[in-house]
């Protein structure tokens, strides 16, 4: 059955424009209360990012939630990841979270968790879109549900984050730069690894409502290089605006992205003797991350791009580590959804249980040239159906052999064709992509 109000991670858009108005949140408070009321007696977490508009978001869940006969606990801004923690520690039938993620401040979104940390089932998001089609009652005067505001909810998250770094170990003598969107890490995460015992200096963490993921944070990490070659720092470590994005910058300057980390985590875990069976990454993840893992050992397999695919690959193999490049990389052994500090304690074990730089560590996996060609058509079109197109790929893949990899891709909301080629021939790969959308362009 489709979906009539969530997409593939709630709902996501435009602050003022259906469906993130204030009236919508209501309703969806409500609906999902009775949805989580009519399985017994029920609970509701919720945590926000550092957005203006989260004020108005979070009162209008709470009244609905609170009208539908559900209890509600308040976390404030903390990370995504976060939730659906505490979802879990306060035994909560699920966890809300408010946030457009690496979105600019403009957007807000709404999503959820289930009482297990992970993604709401999507039985449970279609009940909630029944009741959303009802029209709203409220309960009676003492059956309405209790807010409370959750003071200590960043400190509890804190020492989880902790204990995913051996308790014998310790980040002293680690200078990091933390990058914090100005988004809903901008507290935790300095205060974790500060606490682990590194000097960490602040960078996006002053937040304003409106400068979130404004020209920082994981999407925008040139600032970061910068602060931490002027800081002669050992590393810097940039989040998106909800923490479960992380890419981080090496002592030299240099970017290290999801694939990267992904890959660091996936070796260290090797080299320590744990049982890892194979990695998760997407159809975007580069080749080089590909041949690497597989030079460890291990299986890879691509997922389609976005999260809950990730999980759902992960899930279905028992295999505990995968991602994006995008630096959402997902621990199933530590945290139940993607962790951006979580992860990022990962890095810094194999760091500190190595003895070597980041700059070192990612030296063993070398990422191949890829070049992306966005092609917009006057409507969408199966790519698939066409022969002419499949004929190019097709001749395209036998030239770079397997030393490369051609993907074209629909795009799931415009009508866009997105060429890709990788390979270990940068000029052959600039070629082939041109002729490519080329193409595309003379057959659709």
């Amino acid at each position: 059955m489709s979906r009539k109000y969530f997409g593939t991670d709630g709902v996501r858009g435009l602050v003022g424009q259906y469906p993130i108005t204030p009236d919508f949140a209501l309703k969806l408070g409500w609906a999902a209360g009775r949805a989580m009321a009519s399985h017994g007696n029920a609970s509701v977490v919720v945590g926000k990012d550092t957005r203006l508009s989260g004020y108005v978001f979070e009162s209008a869940l709470e009244s609905g939630l609170s009208a539908a006969g559900v209890s509600v606990r308040l976390l404030g801004p903390i990370p995504t990841p976060a939730v659906a923690h505490l979802t879990r520690a306060f035994h909560a039938s699920a966890g809300i979270v408010i946030s457009a993620s690496h979105n600019p401040y403009y957007d807000n979104g709404i999503k959820f968790f289930g009482a297990d940390g992970k993604k709401l089932p999507d039985a449970v998001e279609l009940e909630i879109e029944a009741w959303m089609d009802r029209e709203m009652t409220i309960d009676k005067p003492d059956q309405l549900g209790k807010v409370i505001r959750q003071e200590d909810a960043r400190g509890r998250y804190i020492e989880f984050c902790k204990s995913a770094l051996p308790f014998s170990m310790s980040l002293q003598g680690l200078k990091i730069v933390v990058d914090g969107a100005h988004g809903a890490t901008y507290q935790v995460g300095p205060a974790v690894f500060a606490e682990l015992g590194a000097t960490v200096i602040k960078h996006a963490c002053e937040p304003d409502g409106l400068n979130i993921n404004h020209e920082v944070g994981s999407t925008h990490p040139e600032g970061l290089q910068a602060r931490v070659l002027a800081e002669q720092a050992d590393l810097g470590i940039a989040f998106d605006g909800d923490g479960d994005r992380i890419v981080m910058v090496d002592h030299q300057g240099a970017l290290v992205d999801g694939d990267e980390l992904i890959y660091l985590i996936a070796r260290e875990r090797m080299r320590a003797g744990q049982a890892v069976g194979g990695v998760v990454g997407t159809l975007m993840s580069n080749f080089g991350m590909e041949k690497a893992i597989h030079a460890l050992g291990l299986e890879f397999v691509r997922a389609n791009v976005g999260d809950r695919y990730v999980m759902a690959a992960l899930e279905s193999r028992g295999w505990t580590l995968g991602g994006e490049a995008s630096g959402h990389i997902v621990c199933l052994d530590k945290a139940t959804t993607g962790d951006a500090i979580v992860a990022a304690l990962q890095v810094l074990a194999a760091m500190v249980a190595s003895g070597k730089s980041l700059a070192e560590l990612k030296a063993g996996m070398s990422k191949y040239p890829q070049v992306l060609i966005n092609v917009r058509l006057a409507k969408k079109v199966d790519i698939k159906s066409v022969p002419a197109v499949q004929q190019a790929v097709a001749l395209a893949e036998k030239k770079l052999a397997d030393q490369g990899r051609v993907l074209l891709r629909a795009s799931g909301t415009e009508p866009l064709i997105r060429v890709m080629v990788e390979g270990a021939d940068a000029a052959l790969v600039q070629e082939l992509a041109e002729e490519l959308a080329e193409v595309v362009r003379n057959c659709l």
